[in-house]
């Protein structure tokens, strides 16, 4: 039984191996997420990403280890450190004509929605041009919260769970909260 378990273990090894430097952008397969080698979290989200890939061809333009359940964009930036942002549950990135950048060291919980253009109030089949969203470095995003196109949060902004996020808070060091959100205290 033990053998059998070592050939399986090489096996997937070799399989994530192959495909993840077919897929992904090599800087994506460094860092904290993949420092303890085939068993680390990292290794495992891309073993996750690969099979789902390789059985639904969704997400197959993504240049790093992603959660089947997130839908994302590509103009999406963020440091490789904190790729557990993008194996999260539930979480949508839409980055259509804009950029969604995340500062590192900033964390965004499960079922949170980033947005850089919503649609037209006036026909529904058409977006309104995108604007930039950016987090600062050492955010957090508690779930269930969504940020609306053309806010910028600065570094240390805490987002309350459930919070809509329609206006910056570029100061930041500062925990906001509430549908719209607005500032509740400074850090």
């Amino acid at each position: 039984m033990k053998h059998i378990k070592k050939i399986l273990f090489f096996w997937k090894w070799l399989y994530v191996h192959i495909f993840a430097w077919i897929f992904y952008d090599p800087k994506y397969l460094k860092g904290r997420w993949f420092a303890d080698g085939i068993s680390s979290p990292g290794w495992l989200w891309a073993a996750r990403d690969i099979h789902h890939r390789l059985h639904t061809l969704q997400n197959m333009h993504i240049k790093w280890p992603v959660s089947p359940d997130i839908k994302v964009g590509e103009n999406i930036i963020f440091d490789p450190d904190d790729l557990n942002n993008m194996n999260s549950f539930g979480n949508y990135y839409q980055a259509m004509d804009g950029t969604i950048t995340i500062g590192k060291g900033t964390y965004i919980a499960p079922n949170v929605g980033i947005i850089t253009s919503n649609h037209d109030l006036y026909n529904l089949d058409a977006h309104l041009p995108g604007k930039d969203v950016v987090l600062g470095k050492s955010c957090w995003v508690g779930m269930n919260s969504v940020i609306l196109p053309g806010v910028v949060l600065g570094d240390h902004t805490i987002v309350g769970a459930g919070s809509v996020v329609t206006k910056s808070f570029p100061e930041g060091h500062c925990v906001i909260a509430g549908s719209p959100a607005r500032k509740l205290k400074d850090l």
